[in-house]
């Protein structure tokens, strides 16, 4: 059996080298190359058209090109967009394309964040998420990672006219510079989609280093945030690494009770341990954790809930995202009332803690984690009438 070619959207720019070199090809085809793949954006090596004919063979020979087949996309009233992807074992994933949130003068949104996935489904069993609710299948390769970026900025890119998702700032905002055409779309990104990123940590930190490096995505550390339900020995392990990416903690319960009943991990990792690796990786990086809190109705809205979360919040010197609940269908949960959100954050905020209670986005478009895909997975498996048949 032979093996498989790696992919090109997996390949470090001295990897590349080293193949350039055994065929004698100059030094400077290395960032020609990787132009066509990271910042042009190429759909296959015949668009390489500065390439000779030669050296675009050894490469089709040498490396896998093929990006993730859009299945669906879905967009929401406030511009956010839900796309579901085809991989090559015909495995389904998301990513979830946001804009910012206009800005004080009412601007457009000046930035646009993509939330990646890792894997396809998720081991971890958080009662309220739909990412694992059909269990973990496998992990995805550092190549799939990037190639959710890859292909969302070709998509953005085949009908810029019709895809901006920029909101155009009004006449009466200060000045301020556009977004220039040929400049990515994507310039924010958060592995908070399906699966547990720090369970896939080798494909994961190979495919931020590749969207961080100035000849690949070209994103600063500081604006890639990588998410856990608190795997603490990989969070020790990313805070002894040379990147500065940013830590965010799917908290979502800040006792071990709470914790227990709706994040199995917990019982493996229980809060003490979270909270001592947190503190190992705030000692290391000395930069800001962020607490993600989805909030629950009767489960962690309470306001007897608010003490422990500001508290646990000041001592890892770490904001709060608070953020209502996206129902999934299936589940038993629901979303708090907005006055019941409005009020816990305010009682969190009270205790001198940087606590943001997040505009909703994408709710009607099945923005939670995994929700498209068990739908399409779904329909794909139900049993189709035959011809003729109602």
């Amino acid at each position: 059996m032979t093996e498989p070619r790696p992919s090109i959207h997996a390949c470090h720019r001295n990897d590349l080298a080293t193949h350039l070199a055994a065929w004698d090809e100059s030094a400077w085809r290395i960032d020609q190359i990787l132009d066509w793949v990271h910042a042009k954006r190429a759909g296959g090596w015949d668009e390489m058209t500065n390439l000779s004919r030669k050296l675009r063979q050894q490469l089709a020979e040498t490396f896998e090109f093929q990006l993730p087949a859009l299945v669906q996309r879905q967009g929401a009233i406030d511009s956010t967009q839900k796309f579901l992807w085809r991989l090559r074992d015909d495995a389904l994933i998301e990513s979830v394309l946001i804009p910012a949130n206009p800005a004080l003068y009412g601007e457009g949104a000046d930035r646009t964040t993509l939330c990646l996935s890792t894997q396809v489904g998720c081991a971890y069993g958080c009662r309220f998420c739909a990412s694992g609710l059909d269990g973990l299948k496998r992990n995805l390769g550092p190549e799939e990672i990037v190639g959710q970026v890859l292909a969302i900025e070709r998509w953005h890119k085949a009908e810029p006219a019709t895809q901006a998702v920029v909101v155009p700032a009004p006449e009466s905002a200060p000045d301020k510079p556009a977004r220039a055409a040929s400049m990515r779309l994507i310039d924010n990104l958060v592995v908070m989609g399906m699966g547990e990123p720090l369970a896939n940590y080798d494909n994961l930190l190979r495919a931020l280093r590749i969207l961080n490096a100035p000849w690949g995505g070209g994103i600063g550390a500081r604006k890639i945030t990588i998410s856990t339900s608190g795997l603490a020995p990989q969070i020790r392990r990313l805070s002894k690494e040379p990147e500065q990416f940013r830590l965010a903690i799917s908290l979502h319960g800040a006792t071990d009770e709470v914790r227990d009943r709706i994040m199995p991990v917990n019982r493996r990792y229980p809060l003490a341990e979270l909270a001592a690796a947190c503190s190992e990786y705030l000692e290391q990086k000395g930069k800001m954790i962020t607490f993600e809190y989805v909030l629950l109705a009767g489960v962690n809205d309470a306001p007897e809930h608010a003490r422990p979360l500001a508290e646990l919040a000041r001592r890892l010197h770490a904001k709060i995202n608070l953020i209502p609940y996206n129902t999934v269908e299936g589940l038993p949960w629901t979303r708090p009332a907005d006055a019941a959100c409005q009020a816990f954050t305010a009682r969190v905020s009270a205790f001198g803690v940087p606590a943001t209670l997040r505009l909703e986005k994408g709710h009607d478009i099945d923005a939670a984690c995994g929700q498209l895909r068990l739908k399409v997975e779904a329909k794909i498996s139900s049993p189709q009438p035959a011809a003729g048949n109602p």
